[in-house]
């Protein structure tokens, strides 16, 4: 992967970014993704944030090899604290990471928050506590991709902030609100095979001396869930 040739998931990131924005990519490491964009003239400028300077020297080396330091600026900070009021930063991009540190991110940067940029996600795990934090902070989840690449798969969610209050279902915060509507391949292949492992270790613990009822109850419970979604029922 470089930046003329992104990562399958990368470019479902790209992809979601709207022409002539500016944009704040959060953990940018190479900075692939901001190089890509404004040599396709999608963003008009940009930022590649970076907690460490070894991944920061790296898009530092990247950028200049690209000759686009006059659009794209790297910049060492601890999450949002890579934007700065004057930069005008419309849409933000967090890829690569848990959801819980996205999460965390995302809350460690409130004021950054209030000029209510685009949030284009890509947690590799903890999702629903990325579509949590998305609910109880007036974000409104308006598109999402799913894809597998290299053998994991990818979830990629797009909000915009809202007014109004946002709710989503228990069942939409796993699954995604917009991904239950499709179900593509990736989608049916990811949930078919956590099926089958519940499914399995739910035998598994049945077939115990001690049943750990509780933890049946909760492994039950997610069978149920995941049949559910599968089979189109509510």
């Amino acid at each position: 992967m470089n930046s003329s040739h992104l990562s399958d998931r990368l470019q479902a990131v790209a992809d979601f970014v709207p022409k002539n924005s500016i944009v704040a990519d959060i953990g940018s490491d190479h900075a692939y993704l901001p190089i890509y964009l404004a040599e396709t003239n999608v963003i008009s400028s940009g930022i590649a944030g970076e907690v460490a300077q070894g991944p920061l020297n790296n898009a530092i080396h990247e950028i200049t090899k690209a000759n686009l330091l006059d659009i794209i600026t790297p910049r060492l900070a601890n999450g949002l604290a890579a934007i700065e009021p004057t930069d005008h930063v419309d849409t933000i991009t967090i890829a690569g990471m848990g959801g819980t540190l996205i999460s965390q991110i995302l809350t460690e940067g409130q004021n950054v928050l209030k000029n209510q940029p685009l949030l284009i996600l890509q947690p590799n795990i903890g999702e629903d506590i990325v579509r949590e934090w998305l609910m109880n902070n007036h974000y409104e989840i308006i598109e999402e991709a799913i894809l597998a690449e290299g053998g994991h798969t990818y979830e990629i969610i797009v909000a915009k902030a809202v007014v109004s209050v946002v709710h989503y279902t228990s069942k939409q915060l796993r699954f995604g609100p917009k991904l239950m509507q499709v179900q593509n391949d990736a989608f049916l292949n990811k949930w078919r095979h956590e099926l089958a492992t519940n499914q399995q270790v739910l035998r598994d613990l049945e077939q115990a001396v001690h049943v750990p009822k509780e933890k049946v109850e909760k492994i039950k419970n997610k069978v149920t869930m995941i049949s559910e979604v599968l089979n189109n029922e509510g």
